[in-house]
């Protein structure tokens, strides 16, 4: 929506109150300072008359403002998919503000998310009332704001993280826009060791933290993630610049403040912005939980703020939903450690729970599936795990955000041993998608006593079009309340006999039954 459709007066009734709710949603341009604040800024409320709002912070810097050094409107959450009505020129958004644009112009993004440059133009006009360039130049500007400011890192290396090709050319912009000068934004800045770089993202509360971390402690893979006093720890590398940046990053939750403390090792310097985009993709940061739990009612009122977990890659949630179908979670997710043990990179400073990343589409692309069955994964799930990387090499197949629902799903499934759940899986963690359904789940049919899948796609249209956010409230249901025993695989499955002998994966494109919490851990 343009800045012009924001109502002013709901706009100024939710800044004198300092609402939560609407935070990164608009912004407000106060004139009498010169400065665009957001929707929670701790300062004295301005005056009405001195008041304009803003759909987006490139939309205040058009028209002259500068940032406010108290509430950082740099910080604030983003959009989630379905708070637009202009999905695609959100699409466009997240990859600039993950750095997209450091290696490619407007044309190439026009290219990423499959339209032409013009329509792209068109919808960010539309969508935020800037041009494409004139919003990377802000998201920029803000980025190098955050790393002067929360870093130790150097001017010519906070320069080039943000993508600015000279240190003098981001020199000459910070004082042009925002009058200041590298070393004067700086003299506040935290006390960033070397090898951990520090920093916070917010998010529109309530969150259900301990909910979010008992959802990936469920399915942490040994040597990529730890879990721990309320944290969570996972490795990850990144490809830019023609290069792999290999590290790792640890969450933790600062309620308080209703912001997660991201802190990224120092190989991950020159990929903060990825790294960052990221974390805000795995912990869904821009969920609205005022909607979507009026929505839900009585089935997210036990852990109200419930996110929808995302993935810092979608190969891997891909990879993972194929390894993990018909077997027990234990017996998943030591495959998987077994994967990444013999294909992924090493960490170069390991830690003792932290030892080696996810191997990449690229990397098991090359692995015959006659490999993967050497470290205990069959044939026929090798065989699809194969055939889903090239695609995903090749450029054939996205497994980003920014990709279509629809067309992906229907890609996936024609991979031989993908059916129905685990393209709605990927969709809905790797694709962030949340209107997704694995309404032919088990554990899911098994939690909601329904026993055909009719019966489940009639009952979960209630829930539309948050009914990926149902999923995963009644999967932590069936965790808190299942018996403390070890998982044992579903035998009424027959969609996929992989796991008892070498045949090929016999994916039942209608019926893929495959259950989450008690057969796999994707």
């Amino acid at each position: 929506m343009l800045a012009m459709k924001l109502d002013p007066d709901t706009c100024y009734k939710a800044v004198a109150s300092h609402d939560r709710r609407f935070d990164g949603r608009f912004f407000v341009g106060v004139s009498s300072t010169g400065v665009y604040c957001r929707p929670i800024c701790a300062v004295r409320t301005p005056k009405r008359e001195n008041c304009t709002f803003y759909d987006s912070a490139a939309a205040a810097e058009k028209q002259g403002f500068r940032p406010c050094l108290r509430c950082r409107p740099e910080l604030a959450p983003g959009h989630g998919l379905a708070d637009l009505s202009g999905r695609l020129a959100q699409a466009a958004a997240t990859l600039i503000d993950e750095g997209f644009m450091v290696d490619a112009g407007v044309a190439g993004l026009a290219a990423r998310i499959g339209i032409t440059e013009r329509h792209l133009r068109r919808l960010f006009d539309a969508q935020f009332g800037v041009s494409v360039l004139e919003y990377a130049q802000t998201q920029r500007l803000l980025l190098a704001k955050r790393l002067l400011t929360d870093t130790g890192l150097t001017v010519t290396d906070v320069a080039h993280a943000a993508g600015f090709g000279s240190v003098r050319r981001f020199n000459d912009v910070l004082k042009t826009r925002y009058g200041l000068t590298p070393m004067a934004m700086r003299k506040r800045a935290a006390d960033n060791v070397a090898d951990e770089l520090v920093f916070e993202l917010g998010y529109r509360p309530p969150m259900a933290w301990a909910a979010f971390l008992q959802f990936l402690g469920v399915r942490a893979v040994d040597g990529i993630e730890q879990l721990g006093d309320g944290t969570y720890a996972r490795t990850l590398a990144i490809d830019s610049g023609g290069r792999t940046h290999v590290g790792w990053l640890r969450l933790e939750h600062v309620a308080r403040r209703h912001v997660i403390r991201v802190t990224l090792s120092g190989s991950l310097a020159h990929v903060i912005p990825q790294a960052l985009g990221r974390v805000r993709r795995l912990c869904d940061l821009g969920c609205r939980p005022d909607v979507v739990d009026q929505h839900l009612g009585p089935l997210a009122a036990e852990a109200p703020g419930m996110r929808l977990p995302g993935a810092v890659d979608g190969f891997e949630i891909a990879v993972r939903a194929v390894v993990g179908q018909v077997i027990s979670v234990k017996h998943a997710r030591t495959l998987l450690a077994r994967l990444a043990e013999r294909h992924g990179l090493p960490l170069a400073q390991p830690m003792p729970a932290l030892r080696v990343t996810f191997p990449g589409a690229a990397t098991l692309a090359g692995v015959p599936p006659e490999a993967l069955r050497e470290i205990g994964i069959p044939l026929g799930k090798g065989r699809a795990i194969h055939a889903i990387a090239a695609r995903v090499a090749a450029g054939a197949l996205k497994l980003e955000p920014d990709a279509a629902p629809e067309d992906t799903m229907a890609r996936l499934r024609e991979v031989e041993g993908v059916g129905d759940w685990t393209a709605q899986y990927v969709a809905m963690r790797a694709l962030g998608w949340p209107d997704a359904f694995p309404g032919t789940d088990y554990v899911l049919r098994k939690v909601l006593g329904i026993a055909t899948v009719r019966g489940m796609n009639q009952h979960v249209a209630q829930w539309a079009p948050w009914r990926a956010y149902a999923a995963v409230h009644l999967w932590r249901r069936y965790e808190e309340h299942k018996p403390d025993k070890p998982d044992k695989p579903d035998k009424s499955d027959k969609s996929d006999k992989s796991d008892k002998s070498d045949k090929s994966v016999r994916g039942d494109k209608t019926r893929d039954t495959t259950s989450d919490t008690t057969r796999n851990t994707p």
